[in-house]
């Protein structure tokens, strides 16, 4: 063929068809701002068709700091740093030394939720409603989280955990039920979560996370956006030292109606007697038909 003739055939050619892919298939685009409602949407209708799948039809949450140990390892710690201080050799601080023993001390709060969790997982089984009609619910990561969900498994029973994608990576714990991770990258989508199918929340120690997740709750309650929740605070002693709400009160921000909404506990035992008792005269204990969060 002469070069004329190339030339001709090469101005001619049919072009390359671009394949374009699926919209809700374009990662680059399901990342982008333009696409955030879309994703918000993702984690509203994803955890509501799973929780309907599995028939969780009422939970109770367990919020708490994630860096409360286990007593055994919280006395592992403390141990190692007393041997290096003997040793001499490396001494641990005074400081660390301190925050050990500190974290021995706040390791009951890990073993008493696990407790409590077992305790409400056991007599949830016991009413013969399935394992799935009030379950242990957690944010999904360690500490009093990984507690709670530890209890309901030792318990036999099922426990939710929805975690929150953070910049330094909070893995799920591994007592979790299969199927009931949850992943948010939403707080607020979380928040909705945790809300909706409650009928307890307990609240253990913690730092801002969960002074977030409690003052969430009981806005929601005090203003009768949701129904039929009951707040119990575990740790008494930690609570009225954290929150004074007696000063508020006295400081008319809140009315003697508010404190209601509020209960303590210092007891697995206690604390369970508490919620059996509120839990038992609510509505949904009578309800036959499986609950629907929307």
């Amino acid at each position: 063929m002469s070069e004329p003739a190339q030339k001709t055939q090469g101005k001619h050619a049919r072009p390359k068809a671009d394949f374009p892919v699926l919209a809700y298939q374009n990662e680059r685009f399901m990342r982008s701002v333009d696409a955030r409602a879309i994703r918000i949407l993702a984690e509203y209708l994803e955890p509501q068709t799973r929780l309907r799948r599995a028939g969780v039809q009422n939970t109770v949450v367990f919020f708490g700091s994630a860096r409360i140990l286990p007593r055994d390892v919280a006395l592992a710690q403390l141990r190692e740093l007393e041997a290096r201080s003997k040793d001499g050799a490396s001494p641990a601080s005074t400081a660390d030394v301190k925050a050990a023993r500190m974290a021995v001390q706040m390791s009951r709060y890990y073993e008493d939720a696990r407790e409590l969790a077992r305790l409400i997982t056991e007599w949830s089984l016991a009413l013969k409603r399935g394992s799935d009609f009030l379950v242990v619910c957690s944010g999904g990561g360690p500490g009093i989280m990984e507690a709670a969900n530890r209890g309901a498994l030792e318990a036999g029973g099922k426990s939710i955990g929805l975690n929150i994608q953070l910049p330094h990576e909070q893995e799920p714990n591994p007592y979790i039920s299969r199927g009931l991770s949850f992943l948010f990258k939403y707080f607020f989508m979380r928040k909705l979560w945790f809300a909706q199918p409650a009928r307890a929340l307990i609240v253990f120690p913690g730092g801002f996370g969960t002074m977030d997740e409690l003052w969430e709750f009981l806005t929601l309650l005090q203003t009768r956006k949701v129904r039929h929740k009951h707040v119990l605070l575990y740790g008494s002693k930690f609570w009225k030292r954290a929150v004074d709400f007696g000063f508020l009160l006295e400081c008319g921000t809140i009315s003697r109606q508010d404190l209601n909404l509020i209960h303590y506990a210092d007891s697995p035992e206690k604390a369970f007697e508490i919620l059996k008792e509120r839990l038992s005269h609510d509505r949904f204990m009578l309800q036959q038909r499986p609950q629907r969060f929307f």
